[in-house]
């Protein structure tokens, strides 16, 4: 069998590298063809002089003059921008295409792997958090597929396996409650850009570790959710588990759960959405005994973690609104890393953007043009809130 062809959207950040692992170990399994990165010129050289890709991207305009300097030959061919990106995505002799850009940032390369009826194993949530509607009608359209990496969602296509989609009555998205699980609102107050990013359990990207710290990564999942597995919001509930071996859970109408349970690496679930659907050997993966004891499952506290709720709010409103929803937490959580916001005041710049959405009313994101225009709004929007934030 010849080995599966793979471009990779974000290849230098923690899925992109994680991903590169995977290759690493199953180098008869895998080969990689496309690569595509933000800014990092030196680690996407690195991975290029290794990996030896027939196409490479890079957005940053000066890292992209590194890039070229580091590689006169053409051997690889090199392109910049939003298109190097989108060329990437659509690369004609890519199997499949691992879409692993943080953020907004993905929208339109993901969209154009879907759109070249690419299968698409998806670790950027944002995606259809912005656009669930859109980038679903066009896979359907295409003929192309969404295999999730995000190791909720994997979790919930592992057990849905051979399932009927009529007898789920309701999913479980586990979370692991991040570094402040057991803190209260005077001690959030005062919470510090180290204290957030020091996760107890996963090594994730700046951004994602915040979003796990306030709970809006959890809130997206939720979005991710309904999207990809065709379910109403109402039959998607959130669980701490700070143990972090049950990566969700799915209830059926006879009261039967299923639960996939695995390490906290991200390893498992992109190895499993690369082979599908076939199993690889990650032996290294395995859990010992011990960590079959002492689980604990509780809800979060909304009074404490409101933006997740913020979520299904936005889901209630309208379909433009989830998007405005993750404009306002990108600007939100860079101004908190950057020190010109506090901890608790993600949520409130979060919460002033949906108020202003519901006030001004959005259009239908039924377009990517529609999508974009919401997103850019939203961003206003929130860059004036997080401005004038004094709590």
């Amino acid at each position: 069998m010849p080995p599966t062809r793979i471009a990779i959207l974000g290849s230098t950040g923690s899925i992109g590298q994680s991903t590169l692992d995977i290759i690493r170990r199953f180098p008869e399994r895998f080969r990689v063809v496309a690569l595509a990165a933000g800014c990092n010129d030196a680690r996407l050289s690195e991975q290029v002089r290794e990996f030896h890709p027939a196409l490479a991207s890079l957005a940053h305009p000066q890292a992209f003059e590194r890039l070229q300097a580091a590689f006169p030959d053409g051997a690889t061919a090199l392109q910049a921008g939003e298109g190097g990106a989108a060329a990437v995505a659509a690369y004609p002799d890519a199997d499949l295409v691992v879409s692993a850009f943080v953020g907004a940032a993905g929208l339109v390369p993901t969209l154009a792997a879907l759109q070249a009826g690419k299968t698409v194993a998806l670790a950027n949530k944002e995606t259809l958090v912005m656009a669930g509607a859109l980038m679903t009608r066009t896979a359907a359209a295409g003929g192309a597929r969404l295999i999730p990496i995000d190791s909720e969602h994997s979790a919930i296509f592992q057990c849905l396996a051979g399932q009927r989609r009529a007898d789920v009555r309701r999913l479980y998205l586990t979370a692991s409650g991040g570094p402040f699980r057991t803190a209260d609102r005077a001690t959030l107050a005062n919470v510090s850009v180290e204290q957030a990013l020091a996760h107890p359990v996963w090594r994730m990207g700046p951004k994602v570790t915040i979003d796990s710290a306030t709970l809006m990564n959890k809130g997206f999942e939720a979005i991710e959710a309904r999207w990809l597995f065709d379910i109403s919001p109402e039959q998607i509930k959130i669980l701490i588990h700070p143990q972090c071996r049950v990566h969700s859970m799915v209830e059926f109408v006879d009261g039967a759960i299923l639960a996939q349970v695995g390490a906290p690496d991200m390893r498992g679930p992109i190895a499993y959405a690369l082979a599908y659907p076939e199993r690889l050997d990650l032996g290294f993966l395995a859990l010992p005994e011990r960590d079959f004891s002492g689980w604990e499952f509780a809800s979060p506290d909304p009074s404490l973690f409101p933006c997740a709720d913020l979520a299904f709010e936005a889901l209630a409103d309208g379909p433009g609104s989830p998007a405005a929803l993750n404009a306002a937490n990108e600007v939100a959580v860079a101004a908190f890393l950057n020190g010109r916001l506090p901890f608790l005041g993600i949520a409130e710049v979060n919460r002033g953007v949906l108020r202003r959405a519901r006030a001004e009313g959005l259009g239908d994101a039924d377009s990517l043009g529609a999508v974009l225009a919401i997103d850019r709004a939203a961003r206003q929007w929130a860059r004036e809130i997080a401005g004038g934030f004094t709590g």
